[in-house]
């Protein structure tokens, strides 16, 4: 099941949009479940209210006394630090590359939207998707354990020891060698070797600067070691442009 939200406020394209993607779905045998909202505002009150979608089809230029796409992407990434979420920017305007930056969109499509675009979008969506199946393996003593790479949001290694921080609040100690477990597990679902003691998943980033990130639901921010500070951008850069494919 995939849970999708189309916010436009032309109601023509939110039609065409709602058509086309229940008929992809369809023809990839895929159940789901499309709200269709005509402003921000409106999108914005529903997710605050509980609801959770997995891919927004959010378009950019609203009425003029109405928050615009860009503001309702920093909504839901900054205010309700959902950094999970998929957004797919639509306009007739090409120039808010910079200013989506942060928001981390899946694509961005140009109106008139094109049924092979939403489509490939789509297909990309659960390409990514599929990264999030990966799992994680360690040992406590003569035991091995399997986590979801999903929940993980980093791992530090402290005192000889590796500490295991998941998205719930849980943690977990073990011992062993980040740089084996980056290599050997993580680094294949995107995971960023930020630092001699901490490797960090890329879909809980919020902010990433020259010498620290950001995690969310985190208050302290990551340092990022100086003789990785290109690379690690690079590998941010190369993430996040793979992934709008």
């Amino acid at each position: 099941m995939i849970i999708v939200a189309v916010c436009d406020d032309d109601t023509k394209i939110g039609a065409e949009l709602e058509r086309a993607l229940i008929g992809i779905f369809g023809n990839m045998q895929v159940e789901h479940d499309i709200d269709v909202f005509f402003t921000g505002e409106e999108l914005c009150r529903r997710m605050e209210a509980g609801a959770h979608y997995d891919l927004i089809f959010l378009d950019i230029e609203f009425a003029k006394n109405e928050i615009n796409g860009v503001e309702v992407g920093r909504l839901i990434r900054e205010a309700q630090q959902n950094n999970i979420v998929s957004i797919v920017y639509i306009s007739r305007e090409k120039d808010y590359a910079f200013q989506l930056f942060e928001i981390r969109p899946l694509n961005f499509l140009i109106k008139p939207l094109e049924h092979s675009a939403i489509e490939k979008t789509v297909k990309t969506y659960f390409k990514i998707a599929g990264l999030w199946s990966g799992e994680f393996s360690y040992t406590v003593g003569r035991d091995t354990f399997k986590v979801k790479t999903k929940d993980i949001l980093y791992i530090e290694s402290r005192n000889k020891k590796l500490i295991l921080y998941f998205a719930d609040g849980k943690t977990v100690e073990f011992y062993g060698s980040l740089k084996e477990i980056y290599h050997d597990q993580l680094k294949k679902y995107d995971f960023l070797f930020i630092h001699a003691s901490y490797v960090v998943n890329f879909d809980y980033v919020s902010a990433i600067r020259y010498s620290q990130l950001s995690i969310s639901d985190s208050a302290t921010p990551l340092p990022i070691s100086q003789g990785r500070r290109n690379e690690i951008r690079e590998k941010y850069l190369e993430i996040m442009k793979r992934r709008r494919v």
